[in-house]
């Protein structure tokens, strides 16, 4: 059992010119590419889709060998073969938070599930939907644009989006209502699902949401093989609030992989609160980027696992700009091994 907390560089986005000889270095990274791959459209988003697969298929899985890697093993993610499932939604039914009651996503296996989610009150202007709703909001300015789009796991759900959660606030608006993002992986045979979110906070909004990964059984004796791969992206303007709680508890059988991508303006504040209880492999990476000064950035973390469970929390704050603030505390209780 592993947790750890580090701080590492945010990977390097830029594109790289790369021979096709180097195509499908890893025949495993390839497999799991060919079953997210969504069928072709037209468009910008296609484009964004090929992009990724292309990086993906000149990449590798990471491996304790990597520095950054090498508190998480993935070794026994390589014994699995995955598959993607489809399952009917409507016998499912997530917690619902009193605080969200009337507003509230639900996607399973990544997609957006209507019957389950719930959304009304919200001010005027304010979108809490998925990805066909909110297309006409320009998010292709966001979408899958965060520094560190080139990370492996990042590119592979970025070459699967096949939905998103989209939450958009606009300029001086106050959400009060507690916005909340249910995640639900749902199978029975091994199978890999792709979440995706995308948070925009324009300047002089504040909203707060809850994001939550889980099982579609009680997680804690829920044995579920499968693999979650998660990326949202949270774009803070300048003087925007975003006070955003993160809960993984999946089963304690599945490999959870997320990342958090948070770009913030100046005079902005994030404030994170993740908590992981699931998962027999859970890796949260974190990774913060300034675009103007004198941000204020609070990344709070809980960790509780025990038997063979192993919890890796990545973080990654590059203030680049003067007067930025940040403060970390990361929280573990573990038993067993």
């Amino acid at each position: 059992m592993t947790i750890q907390v580090s701080p590492s560089p945010i990977p390097n986005s830029s594109a790289a010119s790369l021979s096709a000889t180097l195509l499908d270095r890893d025949a495993y990274l390839t497999e799991l590419l060919n079953r997210v791959t969504v069928s072709k459209s037209e468009g910008w988003l296609q484009q964004v889709r090929d992009r990724a697969a292309n990086w993906v298929r000149h990449s590798i899985l990471p491996t304790t060998r990597d520095e950054e890697w090498r508190f998480t093993d993935l070794s026994a993610l390589r014994q699995v073969k995955f598959n993607v499932e489809t399952l009917h939604a409507k016998s499912l039914q997530p917690d619902i938070l009193p605080e969200a009651a009337n507003s509230r996503l639900v996607f399973v296996n990544g997609i957006y599930v209507p019957e389950l989610s719930a959304v009304a009150g919200l001010p005027k202007g304010v979108v809490v939907s998925n990805f066909d709703a909110a297309s006409q909001l320009g998010v292709q300015k966001y979408l899958a644009q965060a520094e560190g789009a080139l990370d492996v796991f990042t590119a592979l759900n970025t070459a699967g989006i096949n939905d998103v959660a989209v939450v958009w606030v606009p300029k001086n608006v106050v959400v009060e209502t507690l916005i909340h993002l249910v995640f639900i992986a749902a199978g029975d045979e091994p199978f890999i699902s792709q979440p995706r979110c995308l948070v925009v906070a324009e300047s002089g909004s504040q909203v707060s949401l809850v994001e939550e990964y889980r099982n579609r059984h009680d997680a804690k004796n829920a044995k579920d093989v499968y693999l979650t791969n998660a990326v949202t992206e949270i774009w803070i303007e300048d003087n925007a609030q975003v006070n955003h709680t993160r809960v993984e508890w999946d089963s304690r059988e599945a490999f959870h992989v997320g990342k958090t991508a948070v770009t913030q303006g100046r005079y902005s504040r994030y404030t994170c609160n993740a908590i992981s209880l699931g998962g027999r492999v859970s890796r949260h990476n974190l990774e913060i980027l300034q675009t103007g000064e004198q941000t204020e950035t609070n990344l709070n973390g809980l960790t509780v696992i025990g038997g063979n469970q192993l919890a890796d929390t990545h973080s990654a704050i590059a203030l680049n700009y003067p007067y930025g603030t940040s403060r970390q505390l990361h929280k573990t209780i573990v038993g067993d091994r």
